[in-house]
């Protein structure tokens, strides 16, 4: 400061008008004086403390979509014919179930392989192609696939849950969580003896599906003639969970 005012000459009017407070403003650094004097709201605000907690909601929903795998597997001398043969097979069965509007249909596993002795020599091929059938509109999936088993035999029966059900039940249950992790947090911090709570952080999951299997053994077209009957078909039911994870910062003078 001496240095500063033995090279600078200030007039008495501008010394006059200069006051205390400005100079003083001008002569210290914003980051000095800033970290000096911390913001009142965080030297004064106490650390709260918090807690974690969960809270779910679930409900079992009946499986309303069915997939139907029909299958044909056949035996040969010649791997091309064998092939070609059991190709014609499912072309023609999946062309027929295409024209079933109600009902989606599209090829599934396909294999070809040898059959060998002993000393692993080739003495014959086998190959077995897949149909799948899916659909919410039971009777005219069981219809279908009994009309087709007649090529085709039946081979295992899934249900699920579609998508569209289970994010409807998803909607519903999150409600019904939404409000168990709050009476949860309210009785956690009257427990704790804290009047009320603030929510910090919130994390939401959902278990998915839960899929039903009946799987039936694969049996040769002509061997039954009653499979081409509609097949009988009763779904089962998959539980959908929503889950709220989340920390709640407690407020209110505890009490003691």
């Amino acid at each position: 400061m001496a240095r500063f005012l033995t090279r600078t000459v200030l007039s008495a009017a501008l010394s006059t008008a200069l006051s205390t407070a400005a100079l003083t403003g001008a002569l210290l650094a914003p980051g000095v004086a800033a970290a000096q004097t911390p913001p009142p709201s965080a030297a004064a605000r106490p650390e709260l403390p918090q807690l974690s907690l969960e809270a779910a909601a679930s409900s079992d929903v009946a499986q309303d979509k069915v997939e139907v795998t029909l299958a044909k597997e056949i035996e040969g001398a010649d791997q091309a014919q064998l092939s070609d043969q059991l190709n014609k097979v499912l072309a023609s069965t999946l062309a027929t179930a295409k024209r079933n509007t109600k009902v989606e249909s599209r090829s599934g596993n396909y294999r070809v392989w040898a059959n060998t002795d002993r000393n692993g020599k080739i003495t014959g091929w086998r190959g077995r192609a897949e149909l799948v059938l899916e659909s919410k509109d039971f009777v005219a999936a069981s219809t279908l696939a009994g009309e087709l088993s007649q090529a085709m035999a039946v081979a295992n029966i899934n249900f699920s849950l579609s998508r569209e059900a289970r994010e409807a039940e998803e909607q519903r249950l999150l409600q019904e969580a939404a409000k168990a992790f709050g009476v949860r947090a309210t009785s956690a911090a009257q427990a704790f003896g804290f009047g009320s709570y603030a929510v910090k952080t919130l994390d939401l999951s959902g278990s998915g599906t839960v899929y039903t299997q009946r799987p039936m053994m694969m049996r040769a077209a002509s061997a039954d003639a009653k499979m081409a009957e509609a097949l009988p078909l009763e779904a089962g039911k998959a539980t959908v969970t929503v889950s709220v994870r989340g920390t709640v910062e407690l407020l209110g003078t505890q009490q003691r």
